[in-house]
């Protein structure tokens, strides 16, 4: 009997050894595998088309990661809705850190009190479903016109669109990148506060609504400075004022809309950041944090992004979600009081 229970406590003993081994492993390989975090390409979704300012404001960190620390981060375009179908790719992905969104005003800002009103749904929460990482830049909507159009009908301030806009109600069509985003909200606003009615045509994303407007198939649009500069600066679109309470560095003689149409309080700007799933690991979003930081503030990026009229920021995961908060209140209150509508 005695050998009997000797074999049986040395059992136990030697079972427990092992799953105490087991444990040890197993949380060593989790802590391994975050602090080599990371150790496979970023996917890095953009939720609008190439070539558009969300698009142009991404392709700068993404080098900027390649290069300092040699993170590989795949850019991968999911436009469509509003930024919606991207965002909702991002909310249902993974929280390991290896699923990016460059989240902007209408995904995280205007998409829910536009899209909810009336009884619709969004395919995700923008604040429940996501992880702030970092605020990344912010910048300011520029009111372009076709030059044909312009020229035609003799408008060269933002007071004569107004005075032809009045006096041909519904005549002016106003592309913008889609549903939902700062382009169209910027031009919900205006038509709000000078009561005017265009006619609005939502695309997906800026590059084919900004074709459209340089081939007169358009009439006006209120587009992200980046994506519209060097066609300003080429002649092939007329800007008569920038959306922000304060102009442009880019182009200081060009005066915001609330000075050239005596609108005070028109402000529309847009910004974008970097979200990932809800619920992503504390020592992964640190260093996605610090990493993106640090690139959003570096000579390279900094540089590029005030060459397209863009103002770099970098805040941390806190302050994104406080910044997140108070857009989705702020734009409730626009969306509510103009009558936008999902088109």
């Amino acid at each position: 009997m005695k050998h009997s229970n000797l074999f049986y406590k040395a059992t136990h003993v030697v079972s427990f050894v092992f799953i105490a081994m087991g444990m040890l492993f197993g949380g060593m390989q989790t802590s391994f595998a975050q602090s080599d975090y990371p150790n496979k390409a970023i996917r890095f979704v953009i939720p609008f088309p190439a070539g558009g300012a969300t698009d142009n404001i991404a392709r700068p960190l993404q080098n900027e990661l390649l290069n300092t620390v040699k993170w590989n981060v795949v850019i991968d375009n999911k436009p469509g809705a509003g930024g919606n179908i991207g965002a909702e790719v991002v909310a249902k992905s993974a929280p390991d850190g290896y699923t990016w969104l460059m989240a902007s005003v209408g995904t995280h800002g205007i998409n829910l009190p536009l899209y909810t009103q009336g009884g619709g749904k969004l395919p995700f929460d923008p604040i429940k479903d996501f992880t702030p990482i970092t605020l990344v830049a912010e910048l300011p909507n520029v009111l372009v016109l076709n030059p044909e159009f312009a020229a035609k009908n003799k408008i060269n301030s933002v007071n004569d669109l107004i005075a032809y806009a009045k006096a041909n109600p519904g005549m002016v069509n106003m592309a913008s990148s889609g549903n939902g985003t700062s382009i169209h909200m910027a031009g919900e606003l205006f038509k709000s506060m000078t009561k005017t009615f265009m006619v609005h045509l939502p695309y997906k994303g800026s590059p084919p609504a900004v074709t459209d407007l340089m081939a007169g198939n358009v009439d006006i649009m209120f587009d992200n400075l980046p994506s519209s500069i060097n066609y300003i600066r080429a002649g092939r679109l007329k800007a008569l004022a920038v959306t922000s309470a304060k102009r442009s560095p880019a182009f200081p003689d060009l005066p915001t809309i609330a000075e050239a149409a005596n609108l005070p309080g028109y402000e529309a700007t847009s910004w974008f950041g970097v979200v990932g799933p809800a619920n992503m690991p504390a020592d992964i979003l640190n260093k996605d944090s610090a990493v993106l930081m640090a690139a959003i503030n570096s000579p390279s990026v900094k540089e590029k992004y005030l060459a397209m009229g863009a103002q770099p920021v970098g805040n941390t995961p806190a302050q994104f979600s406080t910044f997140i908060k108070n857009e989705i209140t702020k734009w409730t209150k626009v969306v509510k009081d103009s009558g936008a509508k999902v088109d």
